[in-house]
């Protein structure tokens, strides 16, 4: 191996690059680093085992290729740099903030113990747990509500407005054959 050959393998150890390029069905990304573009490289996740992460790098997106031996046919993607194309989304040292391209953002502030996820015009949030939803503590709805199935309520229930069962009118329905005394009214009238 002539000198050339490992000063050559030894400035391709750590390079600076620059994503070019995504191919998520191979799971492999191409960088540009200088002069050189390589394509065909893994990025590193933070998980690949039992427990499993998919969060592909992004075009443009600045990089570290380490390039075991100093061959950079055999360089790993490391992703993650803030750049002055794509700054921190936070600087914060509470805070944990993930952005997405949509304009979502899913913060958790440790200081104040608040977790908020802000959805753009027209997101949606699902949840499914077959086997329930346990939630502690007082919930705060605004907007409309649908529900199918049942509902059981232990405690009191405090309506402002009115509730219908069946379009009879809880507020504004009259019965009829009332008689003062012992009586009992007939069926209320929708």
């Amino acid at each position: 191996m002539s000198i050339s050959d490992i000063l050559r393998r030894l400035a391709n150890l750590i390079r600076l690059g620059t994503i070019a390029a995504v191919d998520h069905e191979a799971e492999r990304c191409t960088v540009k680093t200088g002069g050189l573009t390589v394509p065909g490289r893994p990025w590193l996740a933070l998980r690949a085992g039992a427990s499993s992460d998919w969060d592909p790098p992004t075009v443009g997106e600045q990089c570290i290729l380490l390039s075991p031996s100093g061959e950079t046919a055999q360089g790993i993607a490391l992703i993650g740099l803030y750049s002055r194309q794509r700054p921190a989304p936070s600087n914060s040292a509470n805070l944990r903030r993930r952005t997405y391209p949509d304009g979502a953002v899913i913060d958790y502030d440790h200081a104040t113990s608040t977790l908020t996820a802000t959805l753009p015009e027209g997101g949606k949030a699902k949840i499914t747990a077959t086997g329930g939803l346990h939630v502690i503590g007082p919930i705060i709805h605004e907007g409309d509500y649908t529900q199918t199935g049942n509902q059981n309520v232990t405690g009191t229930v405090n309506v402002s407005e009115d509730v219908i069962a069946g379009e009879i009118s809880l507020v504004n329905h009259r019965t009829k054959g009332v008689t003062p005394g012992n009586g009992t009214s007939l069926e209320p009238t929708p």
